[in-house]
């Protein structure tokens, strides 16, 4: 089986769409493997979004993942599951995310999207040993 990160992220939590998005999931014949309701630590953050530290935005994407609860979650398929979640997702701008998609159905801003996924194998992998160490081990 394959496994990929999600995170509900605080904007999502906040509206009361956790459920919503885990259900998506679900009906989509991915399984949930772990899950946890946690503020994320900046630093956590930080290391998540690495990729992004010289940007402009970078201080702003650790201040809202890290302002209230997100559900950090692992959820697995048969393969690519990746690329299942983030079609599912929509495109970061919920303006062109197609309708259906998470992003197209229920978000408002880019800025406050709503939701992660991992973007690769190798991404899923790295996030998956950051969120849940035990669970990478096994």
């Amino acid at each position: 089986m394959d496994r990929t990160l999600v995170i509900v992220k605080p904007d999502g939590v906040e509206r009361g769409l956790a459920g919503e998005i885990l259900s998506r999931l679900e009906r989509k014949n991915l399984r949930l493997v772990a899950a946890e309701l946690r503020t994320i630590t900046r630093e956590v953050a930080e290391v998540h979004y690495a990729e992004h530290q010289e940007r402009p935005f970078f201080g702003d994407l650790v201040d809202f993942i890290t302002r209230s609860p997100s559900l950090v979650m692992v959820v697995e398929g048969p393969k690519d599951t990746f690329a299942v979640v983030r079609l599912m997702m929509g495109t970061t701008n919920p303006a062109e995310a197609a309708p259906g998609t998470i992003r197209g159905e229920f978000g408002i801003e880019t800025t406050e999207n709503l939701v992660h996924g991992s973007d690769s194998h190798e991404s899923a992998a790295r996030e998956i040993a950051l969120f849940f160490p035990g669970l990478a081990a096994s």
